[in-house]
């Protein structure tokens, strides 16, 4: 017992955030394995795969620079700003102005939950689609906005209609969130779907935030469109693109956001007060990235392709309900109907208790997740394979 009576100490903020959904799933996991258990990890979206060698030389050589210790830009370098300029005319032709139109983060989840603190008050409703990832409508119940789910349903294929909201809730309205390639659905879009998009932010005067993250994790013949592609788009709204799943860069913690100047100005201001930007080195990695982003990034959709294939026909000779994503680096999957009885927490930790399998229940992305899993493709092809294996005993 401590000096302190902890629980009552907490703020009401802490005290009424749900658990964290990868919390759930690491202390199932770290039962089993006290019970000796081999798990297969496919919970969360943590990359195994190596970040490219020429990325790693630059973080080598750059980390022995002299001052590259010192606090960086907390808005991100100017070379670093300027790749990403010349990479988003590359990849969407959309031409970006990288002293105002472009904002380094550290990690896209660092500058998600700022964008929320920087815009809500108690009073201002966000527009989130249900499920979704987890850092949405966390970061709108920690900064004190009101939450507005918008579920995603798999008779609508998963689509979130913004068209059937309340319109008093529409007027309070100042935020909403959206996400394609999708995490967890793996729903993905073509680019005219984004023009619905605009004029309705346009309309209710709302916010647009989009997280990109999966952007070039594509398969089959996909290729996933920017948000800002739209006409209009940058006067509404903002664009997050990722390191962490294109190069595997996770631990590195570096991600960048683009779009509409104002909106970011607001944001970093936010972000000025809490960090200091991301690691010098690391930033001048980020620039080999994507100046490289042509040469290196096939081999990583390769081998999540292989990894989908291995799953989803293992999933599907199991008769376990999915489609067979184009996009992300997950499989989602409803609960087999044996099993229909168990909520995805349950059934979770069914998996993992019998099988050793760590999967990602639903519900941790939202109350519309309730009926599914996720399983992250981030354990190697054969180990996919003894996965599948291991459900049969289920």
């Amino acid at each position: 017992m401590g000096f302190f009576d902890i629980e009552n100490l907490q703020s009401n903020r802490i005290i009424n955030l749900p658990p964290y959904v990868f919390t759930v799933i690491n202390r199932l996991k770290n039962e089993a394995r006290m019970r000796g258990v081999d798990i297969i990890d496919m919970g969360m979206g943590s990359p195994d795969l190596p970040v490219p060698e020429q990325i790693r030389k630059e973080l080598t050589r750059a980390i022995n620079e002299r001052h590259v210790n010192r606090y960086p830009e907390g808005g991100g370098s100017i070379e670093l700003k300027r790749a990403v300029a010349y990479w988003y005319g590359k990849r969407f032709n959309v031409d970006l102005d990288p002293n105002d139109e472009v904002l380094i983060l550290v990690g896209s989840k660092e500058g998600i939950a700022n964008l929320s603190s920087a815009f809500l008050n108690r009073d201002d409703y966000a527009l989130v689609p249900s499920p979704t990832y987890p850092i949405f409508f966390n970061s709108v119940d920690i900064f004190g906005g009101a939450l507005y789910n918008v579920p995603m349903l798999e008779e609508n294929d998963f689509m979130p209609d913004f068209e059937r909201i309340d319109p008093a809730v529409l007027r309070r309205s100042k935020l909403m969130f959206i996400s394609y390639p999708h995490n967890p659905t793996t729903v993905t879009v073509e680019r005219d779907h984004f023009k619905g998009i605009v004029r309705f932010a346009k309309e209710h005067r709302i916010i647009v935030s989009h997280d990109a993250a999966y952007s070039e994790l594509c398969f089959d013949g996909y290729k996933a469109p920017s948000f800002l592609e739209a006409e209009d788009a940058r006067d509404v709204g903002i664009e997050f693109h990722s390191f962490s799943k294109t190069f595997s860069m996770a631990g590195w913690r570096i991600a960048f956001v683009v779009g509409n100047a104002d909106i970011l100005r607001v944001l970093r201001k936010m972000k000025s007060y809490v960090d200091f930007g991301v690691f010098t080195a690391i930033q001048k990695a980020a620039i080999v990235a994507l100046e490289l982003h042509e040469d290196i990034v096939q081999e990583t959709i390769d081998a999540y392709r292989r990894r989908r294939d291995v799953l989803c026909d293992g999933l599907a000779a199991l008769g376990w309900p999915h489609k067979k994503p184009k996009a992300t680096m997950y499989v989602w999957t409803k609960i087999p109907d044996a099993f229909k009885h168990m909520d995805s927490k349950e059934f979770a930790s069914l998996i993992v208790h019998e099988t050793g399998v760590a999967v990602a229940p639903g519900e941790g992305f939202g109350d519309a997740g309730k009926g599914y899993i996720r399983f992250a493709l981030v354990e190697p092809e054969e180990r996919i394979s003894e996965a599948i294996e291991r459900l049969k005993k289920l």
